[in-house]
């Protein structure tokens, strides 16, 4: 009997009610599955993990940067200056302080030795050339620790007088001078003795007075020029605005400034090969500098105080001008006379100039070495004028030799002689030939700067020296790569070690879990088991 309450069933929702299929479903992890007899924290991981960090960096750093406590230590480099009349050494000591080079001035942190003749003399006989550049090593290492030999680098740069030979000449000396030097046990390479370009000169003497006012590294305007009178050549480089030919054009970057350089050396201008040269003139009469002052028939030798008897030996001419000598000397007649020894070095100047570029010169200027010598000489200040120079000039050709060499017992002869000559030769070069005004204030004669001396070595130095740290800084990654295996080494060992600390604590950190049903709640749930259950 069926009950009217009954509920009929209907097929199609009796097959809707079929049971799902199971579905498991990956949920993340939430704080509510977690183990509360578990302590995730691992402080005892924690630290080991960043105590690794921080050892690896430690290490790291200092394998990276140990080099530069190193610089912070005293360092020495080697110039040799192959003058014209002698070759002297130059030992700099120095730092390195945060990348800059540190110069010591000091008595002991920069000392020199000069030994005569300069190394053109030896032409005919380069072993002796040798032998001067041996002396002068053995000097340097007396004043260069012994453990520091290999790190202290050397240069031999030859000027003027080596420039005045020939090519296969100027090989010959150098190549003995290189085997001298090679096994001197300072850091040398063949490319380190060279005879250096006249420009090269002027820029580093240029290098060196604005280092000493400290102006290099500032604008162009504010840097200071530099004239340079030497034996036999005449330095001159500043910094311009102009168009430059290229022959005369020199780059050089300091700080965040790149100088354009008017950079030229006047070759057989400088004080000694012009005052032979117009000794020679004076003699032949070829230039018609002295028929200009005959009196009586007989020249005159206008750059000479009167009363001087010229002494052959005195006269160092060239072998070609012994004949000519030999004819004149017995009626060339000292008349010291500033004027026609000045129109004399003009003349000079004029011809050996010929059409050389030469822009006007912009900003302030050194006048060194000869210029320097003959201003102290006449006891004038450091901004004298050029007239003030003019007058003292004209008062020393217009007096008698006896007179002079009472005036100045002290100074050779050799020396007396040559200021007649020098002070006419630096009006005509300075006034006449550049056109620098008798009353301008720019030129500063000076040979140092408070105890920098002005010294185109020292500038060549400066130059070469900072080059090298710059390539050193560039390639500090080589530098360690194949300089130092040992630290190579001990710098992979280090990442080496910390990855695998880093992994062996990550897999300590990370949990067990495992997947059960959970029958009161109907689903699969993920929970964390220790490690050792």
């Amino acid at each position: 009997m069926r009950r009217p309450n009954a509920r009929s069933v209907n097929p199609t929702l009796e097959n809707d009610k079929e049971m799902d299929p199971i579905k498991l479903r990956f949920r993340p992890n939430r704080p509510g599955f977690r183990s509360p007899n578990i302590n995730y924290k691992h402080p005892r991981s924690r630290y080991v993990f960043y105590s690794s960090i921080f050892v690896a960096l430690v290490l790291s750093c200092y394998l990276l940067f140990s080099g530069r406590k190193n610089q912070e230590t005293e360092r020495f480099g080697v110039v040799i200056d192959g003058g014209s009349t002698g070759t002297r050494i130059y030992v700099f000591k120095y730092e390195v302080r945060k990348g800059t080079m540190v110069l010591d001035f000091s008595e002991k942190g920069l000392v020199s030795m000069k030994v005569n003749p300069g190394l053109s003399a030896y032409v005919e006989e380069p072993e002796g050339a040798g032998a001067a550049v041996a002396e002068l090593v053995e000097f340097a290492k007396r004043h260069v620790p012994k453990e520091q030999w290999r790190e202290a680098d050397i240069w031999l740069l030859a000027t003027a007088g080596m420039r005045l030979l020939k090519t296969e000449d100027q090989e010959r000396i150098l190549n003995v001078c290189r085997r001298v030097l090679r096994k001197s046990g300072f850091q040398f390479k063949d490319d380190g003795a060279s005879v250096i370009s006249g420009s090269d000169e002027g820029l580093y003497a240029w290098v060196v007075a604005n280092y000493a006012l400290g102006t290099l590294g500032d604008h162009p305007a504010q840097t200071t020029g530099i004239i340079e009178l030497g034996g036999a050549s005449v330095q001159l480089t500043f910094a311009t605005d102009e168009p430059t030919p290229l022959e005369f054009s020199r780059k050089v970057s300091f700080g965040n400034f790149t100088y354009n350089l008017y950079s030229h050396s006047f070759l057989q201008f400088g004080q000694n090969v012009a005052f032979e040269l117009l000794k020679e003139s004076l003699l032949s009469g070829g230039q018609g500098m002295a028929t200009e002052f005959l009196q009586t028939g007989k020249p005159m030798d206008p750059c000479t105080p009167r009363g001087y008897t010229h002494d052959e030996e005195a006269w160092k001419l060239s072998p070609a001008s012994v004949i000519e000598k030999n004819r004149y000397l017995s009626t060339l007649l000292p008349n010291g006379n500033f004027s026609g020894c000045r129109s004399a070095s003009l003349e000079l100047l004029q011809k050996g100039r010929g059409s050389k570029f030469i822009p006007k010169l912009q900003g302030k200027f050194l006048a060194t070495e000869n210029f320097f010598h003959t201003s102290k000489f006449f006891g004038l200040r450091e901004r004298a004028f050029l007239s003030d120079l003019m007058v003292s000039g004209q008062e020393y050709c217009g007096e008698n030799w006896s007179k002079l060499k009472q005036k100045y017992p002290s100074l050779e002869e050799e020396e007396l002689l040559r200021y007649c000559f020098s002070s006419a030769y630096i009006i005509a070069l300075l006034h006449d030939n550049l056109g620098i005004s008798l009353h301008d204030m720019r030129i500063a004669y000076a040979n140092q700067v408070d105890n920098i001396p002005l010294d185109w070595a020292l500038g060549a130095f400066i130059l070469l020296n900072s080059s090298k740290m710059d390539m050193q800084h560039s390639n500090w990654i080589a530098s360690i790569i194949g300089g130092d295996s040992a630290a190579l080494m001990l710098l992979f060992s280090i990442f080496f070690m910390l990855i695998l600390v880093t992994w062996i604590i990550s897999k300590l950190r990370k949990p067990q879990v495992k997947t059960i049903y959970d029958l009161e709640k109907g689903k699969y749930i993920i929970t964390r088991v220790g490690r050792y259950s």
